[in-house]
């Protein structure tokens, strides 16, 4: 059994979607006749599954068939702003090398739906890094729960002390606080002030991350 895992979060830490997922979620909403505020995108977006998105935007009863319609949507928007745009965030195919040539086994754990993360690892050409990913699909409850983490914990087969956590949202770092995980914040969507209180070790990115540091926070 590996001594520890480290479990990525894709939208802010793998690569720089917000921007795109901004500009979709607004255009969405506009077609909606929604209003989509800073505070609402922080609170209420960054993070979390289109379940609880689409819920707060149009109230708790939404149907499952109406998530999944909208929620495809308004990704297909996103895939659209985004293709071709999509560099890793610097630093990032190192870390993960680094990683892989110690024999550290890492997953992707994100509030995306699957058709992102096809997407996202077919324009980055990540894919092979990970043994597992675990989607917006595997759990009922998104972020801030812990459920997303714990589920590629027990893919992995490593204890969820024995975890790291890479995020870069606020429900994202909860949902790993809560996984009973270290949690390291990548300061894309929020500011290294707004993140370092929160974290057991914030980066503005992986360009000058050794591989050792981190592996000192896994329990």
């Amino acid at each position: 059994m590996a001594e520890w895992a480290a479990l990525f979060d894709m939208d802010g830490v793998i690569v720089d979607t917000n921007p795109f997922h901004q500009e979709a979620w607004r255009g969405f909403c506009r077609a909606h006749h929604k209003n989509l505020s800073e505070a609402d995108l922080a609170e209420h977006v960054w993070g979390r599954i289109n379940r609880d998105i689409l819920g707060f935007l149009f109230g708790q009863d939404i149907s499952e068939a109406q998530v999944e319609e909208l929620g495809e949507a308004k990704e297909a928007m996103f895939r659209d702003l985004a293709r071709g745009k999509l560099p890793p965030v610097a630093g990032l195919p190192g870390f993960l090398a680094g990683l892989q040539g110690q024999g550290i086994p890492m997953a992707v754990a994100t509030s995306a739906p699957p058709s992102n993360v096809e997407f996202v690892m077919a324009e980055t050409g990540l894919e092979h890094y990970f043994a597992a990913c675990v989607d917006s699909t595997a759990v009922t409850q998104g972020k801030p729960a812990p459920d997303i983490y714990l589920a590629a914990a027990k893919k992995l087969g490593v204890a969820p002390e024995r975890c790291v956590v890479f995020e870069d949202s606020l429900s994202g770092i909860q949902a790993g606080r809560n996984a009973g995980m270290a949690v390291v914040g990548v300061a894309t969507t929020h500011s290294r002030e707004e993140l370092a209180r929160l974290t057991d070790l914030c980066v503005s990115d992986f360009t000058q991350l050794p591989v050792d540091r981190v592996a000192a926070l896994a329990g």
